[in-house]
């Protein structure tokens, strides 16, 4: 069977949600064409001689990109059973099959994807898969994706590897808990090791972990770390790790220094602890700047990441947010991007758990797949506006971290109407590694986002 797997956006990364399936596929004898939309078009002409199409939506961006792709799917392809998959398929299922999507399925895809292109019918629930090494022939070339930058210059190619699916936790914003209702998975070494190695030899030398939080297994972390450490011994990486993770887990951070790796990034939110409370993230304020202080103390970069616009924020959290990135020396560390996320609430959050919750929200928009909401103080909404175009405007002219933090400062003091303090430059923290892409799962895609991955000639 013919079938057609694309990847509408995966945070700069070679998509393993294309290359791992491609691999099962392959392996049953059918032919399979890979289309990463960050770095292609979709050829008009031809669509229509595929079996089966299957779109990756492993993330919000990627779903807001998605819903202008599959009109034309379905108009193209017309005798091609169109495939949705992923974390934010499930919870989108109504408005998929809407816009032409014949099946629906979730993170754990591979069997059903299978037994669908069989001519079985797909199971239902969050089954066990048979890992593979995940099959990367057709994907552009690595030094086409997102790079990490070194303080000093030097720039690394980046292989993307995931050791584990799922997460023990339930964070109440986070998109995977609806779908994996606390359940995590490991993915057996000897596939995560033999991934790490084909990437290595297309030139990575740094990788960076997929993983919702690399320390849910931290034995399994462990083990597949010294592996890799001891076979390729110039390797760095980097990982997702939540800040209680650090807090409990501080005599690992040696040994993953120890082990290669270069900056941490963990969802720190905000530093108000009544957001942190309705997020159940787990960890306070105060918390975040322990983490801070002992990743630094093991020689790595602690690289938080904020929503800091919530329907809860105020001019002066806000205001607090910044001071306490300047105060910690974080700017530097902090795409600042994460400076202007407003929470996102799609369907089937656990936040609409919360009491009286929902009644603050308005409907459903397909639009922005999620419920809108509005500050209680408008001024806060304006606020993020501001805070969204100046970030997005300083990217584009190419502005360093400093610099963009120092517009935020102004717009932040300015708002609450107080004075603008002069900002120490000694604060910034020091240089620190970047990817070219910086995180941004849960967010509302930006307008480059969208208009690079249209539906091409």
């Amino acid at each position: 069977m013919k079938v057609l797997l694309i990847s509408p956006y995966e945070l700069g990364r070679q998509p393993h949600s294309l290359a791992h399936p491609a691999a099962l596929l392959r392996a049953r004898g059918h032919e399979v064409v890979l289309v990463d939309l960050s770095l292609a078009t979709l050829p008009r002409a031809g669509l229509d001689s595929f079996q089966v199409i299957g779109v990756a939506l492993g993330m919000h961006t990627a779903t807001r990109i998605a819903m202008g792709l599959l009109p034309e799917l379905r108009r193209k392809a017309r005798g091609a059973r169109i495939v949705c998959y992923g974390v934010y398929a499930p919870p989108n299922r109504a408005l998929l099959e809407g816009l032409g999507v014949d099946v629906v399925l979730g993170p754990e895809f591979e069997n059903d994807l299978l037994a669908l292109i069989a001519g079985d019918k797909p199971g239902e629930g969050v089954a066990k898969v048979r890992f593979m090494i995940p099959d990367r022939t057709s994907l552009p070339p690595l030094a086409r994706y997102a790079h990490l930058r070194l303080p000093g210059g030097e720039r690394k190619t980046v292989g993307f590897v995931e050791a584990s699916r799922g997460c023990k936790y339930l964070c109440r914003h986070c998109p995977l808990v609806p779908v994996y209702e606390g359940r995590f998975r490991a993915i057996p070494r000897d596939v995560v090791i033999a991934d790490a190695e084909q990437q290595i030899a297309q030139g990575a030398t740094h990788l960076s972990f997929g993983d919702p939080d690399f320390l849910n297994g931290p034995t399994h972390a462990l083990r597949l770390l010294a592996i890799l450490h001891d076979r390729w011994p110039h390797i760095t990486f980097d990982a997702t790790i939540k800040i209680s993770h650090i807090l409990t887990h501080r005599d690992l951070l040696p040994r993953l220094r120890e082990y290669g790796c270069l900056f941490i990034t963990s969802a720190a939110e905000s530093f108000d602890d009544a957001v942190l409370g309705h997020l159940d993230k787990g960890h306070t304020g105060e918390d975040i700047g322990r983490a801070v202080a002992l990743v630094r103390a093991a020689g790595m970069t602690l690289a938080p990441t904020f929503v800091p616009f919530t329907p809860w924020t105020t001019l002066d959290d806000y205001v607090n947010l910044l001071t306490r990135v300047h105060d910690l020396g974080l700017v530097n560390s902090v795409a600042p991007i994460q400076l202007a996320i407003r929470l996102l609430i799609p369907e089937g959050s656990y936040l609409l758990r919360i009491p009286g919750f929902r009644e603050r929200l308005r409907p459903f928009s397909e639009a922005i797949l999620g419920y809108p909401w509005a500050n209680p103080d408008a001024r806060v909404d304006t606020l993020q506006a501001r805070v969204q175009a100046w970030v997005e405007q300083a990217d584009g002219a190419g502005g360093g971290r400093w610099e963009t933090f120092a517009g935020l400062w102004r717009l932040a003091h300015e708002a609450a109407g107080r004075e603008v303090p002069r900002l120490a430059a000694d604060c910034a923290g020091p240089e620190s590694p970047q990817l070219s892409e910086p995180w941004y799962c849960c967010a509302e895609p930006t307008t480059a986002q969208l208009a690079r991955c249209a539906v091409g000639a």
